[in-house]
């Protein structure tokens, strides 16, 4: 499928509208709104706060229809977080799998404010047997013919639980953006972005786990069983020089980012010789416990020529950035020196 950058975004699909963010973009330390990757099942429902409320129901001993101000008169907090789309990278596979054509750019890092959710499960009261949170956005559609599923994704209820898990209702000091799932949306640290439920209209508490499309035959891995996807696995990325790039005979600044759903990251590794040999790279302090850490290498190229530069990285869980296809450690062509 063909692609094409714009000003703010590399896109996709029009429809559903699907975009990256440019890659150049994540050498920042927040990803600016405008640029911050979009990841659309269906059209985007455009609701109306006049009549939109969230509902809260289930098992639950007192269920609750909120408004979006009565969300934000409850005691609320900012969190930094770095989404990342599952299928992140899916482009550069060999045959190209099923799904949104991703090259690398399907992620990005923003400051979120909303109410952690525990505040509203804790009002409506879990019953006993409650095993999971189920959280239905307003965008449904056509999965095959004749099949309309909403889009709809559970937690289990000890991470739905979690301090950092937001009710969110803001993206970067601005409102979120209808593409961002305005007026409210779940943001989940760590796990990959389909359990960020955009345009979020029910939340439902469960007995039994939840079965649904984008559960069990969508967003697990194909290895034999029906394996979930859960948290982001450990990965690095160059953003500074551009692959292909060529650069003066002289040091240069290498510039990244690293991420993992699992803990903050311990290290990352550069290579500029085709993984011959490795050195670490200098980590700048990340803006907060969920987000990615930038990376910077000062590279002295011995000699006018072409190289492979590679960034391998670690995290403080003990997991380390794979060979396989969707983590493949990230891999750059640059041409030292002018042409002969």
């Amino acid at each position: 499928m063909r692609t094409r950058t714009t000003a703010m975004h590399v896109v996709i699909q029009q429809d559903p509208y699907n975009a990256e963010t440019p890659l150049e973009v994540l050498a920042e330390e927040i990803t600016p709104t405008e640029s911050f990757f979009v990841r659309c099942h269906f059209g985007i429902p455009l609701l109306d706060l006049r009549t939109w409320h969230l509902e809260v129901e289930g098992a639950v001993r007192h269920p609750l229809r909120l408004s979006l101000s009565d969300l934000q008169a409850l005691a609320h907090r900012a969190v930094v977080v770095t989404l990342e789309c599952a299928g992140n990278g899916r482009a550069l596979v060999d045959p190209v799998p099923s799904g949104v054509p991703w090259k690398l750019g399907a992620v990005g890092t923003a400051c979120f404010v909303g109410v952690p959710l525990h505040h509203v499960l804790q009002q409506v009261g879990l019953l006993p047997g409650a095993v999971e949170v189920l959280f239905v956005g307003a965008d449904a559609g056509e999965v095959e013919p004749g099949r309309r599923e909403a889009f709809a994704r559970s937690l289990p209820v000890d991470v739905a639980l979690g301090s950092d898990v937001l009710l969110a209702w803001a993206m970067n000091g601005r409102p979120l953006r209808p593409e961002h799932g305005f007026p409210l949306r779940l943001v989940v640290p760590g796990w990959y972005g389909m359990a960020s439920v955009k345009w979020l209209s029910r939340i439902v508490v469960l007995t039994e786990p939840f079965r649904g499309f984008f559960q069990t035959e969508r967003y697990v891995y194909a290895n034999g069983a029906v394996e979930p996807v859960t948290r982001i696995r450990v990965r690095s990325l160059i953003v500074h020089p551009q692959d292909g790039a060529r650069l003066p005979e002289e040091p240069a600044d290498v510039l990244g980012i690293a991420w993992s759903g699992y803990g903050p990251i311990r290290e990352v590794l550069f290579s500029a010789d085709g993984r011959e040999s490795f050195d670490e790279a200098d980590l700048l302090a990340a803006p907060g416990p969920h987000a990615a850490v930038r990376w910077h290498v000062r590279w002295v190229p011995p000699r006018a020529g072409t190289y492979t530069l590679t960034a391998r990285a670690a995290d403080v869980a003990g997991h380390t950035q794979p060979r396989s296809p969707y983590r493949l450690c990230h891999t750059i062509r640059v041409t030292v020196g002018e042409p002969s």
